[in-house]
Formats: C-alpha cells, sequence, structure tokens
C-alpha cells in the first residue's frame, strides 16, 4: 500500500486517480467525514447513493459509482458501504463489508489509479491496522494508494 499525506479530493480533480472510494452508511447520509465535501463537489455520488435501497442492511459489503468530469478530469467515485449506520458511539465499521467493497473496486477497476483516505478508520470507530491488511489483500497486485489528509 502506498501512503502519502494530502487531500483525496483534490488528488482526483488534479487527474492523480482514476478511481477515489469513501466509506457510506446505508442511509444515504453523507454529513461527515470524507463523505460531506464529496457529496457537496459531487452531486453525483450522493445521486448514485439515493438509487439504492434506503437503510437496507443488505447494502453492507456492496458499492455504488458515479462518473466524475470537471473540465478535463475524469474520475469514478466509489460509494462503499461500509457501515450500516451513523449513531451513537462505538465501532461502526463492518470489517468483512470493507473488505468486500475492495474486492468489488478490484474485479472493477484492475487497471485503474485508486484512492482512499483512513475508511472506516475515523468517525466509524474501526481499528486501521484490522483494516489495512484486508484492502491490501483485496487489492493485491493493483495500483492502490492510501491519502491521509493533510491541507
Amino acid at each position: 500500500m502506498q501512503t502519502v499525506k494530502g487531500d483525496l479530493i483534490q488528488l482526483a480533480l488534479d487527474g492523480e486517480f482514476d478511481v477515489i472510494i469513501h466509506g457510506c452508511n446505508c442511509f444515504h447520509t453523507m454529513g461527515a467525514g470524507i463523505a460531506k465535501p464529496i457529496a457537496q463537489k459531487f452531486p453525483e455520488a450522493l445521486e448514485a447513493d439515493k438509487t439504492t435501497p434506503y437503510g437496507d442492511r443488505a447494502k453492507l459489503g456492496t458499492i455504488s459509482t458515479a462518473q466524475i468530469q470537471r473540465a478535463d478530469t475524469r474520475f469514478t467515485i466509489v460509494n462503499a458501504y461500509t457501515q450500516f449506520n451513523w449513531k451513537g458511539r462505538g465501532l461502526k465499521a463492518d470489517y468483512d463489508a470493507i473488505e468486500n467493497c475492495f474486492r468489488l473496486v478490484a474485479q472493477d477497476y484492475a487497471d485503474a489509479r485508486i484512492g482512499y483516505p483512513l475508511i472506516g478508520a475515523g468517525l466509524a470507530g474501526g481499528d486501521w491496522s484490522t483494516i489495512a491488511p484486508r484492502i491490501e489483500d483485496a487489492l493485491a497486485g493493483l495500483d492502490h494508494t492510501l491519502v491521509e489528509f493533510a491541507r
């Protein structure tokens, strides 16, 4: 896993990635974390999310996608359903769902430059030392980069 410090959204807009992945809940709520600026800057991603069933636990481990074009830059946003909801305290991240989402990305975007944040390890309360090896395994042999947020 390559790691860089920066702004995942800006790096995508700068043409550094073909695909960016972010974690979502199953309730069409993109109100915090990186999901909030994604929904604000790329309403297509929220629209794609809203085409999926509201509050459906079966979405865990699946993805929805939005094709983004801004000026000459094109990329795909993957809404990865990695947690059921966002309410309350404690662990919200579903480790199996995270891994399955990344396996789907590997199947669908094997030739892409893939970028992602610390999915599941922020507001969702997951342990990055548990999540990272699952991502590494799912994306083995692919061009993928963890972007640790830095302004």
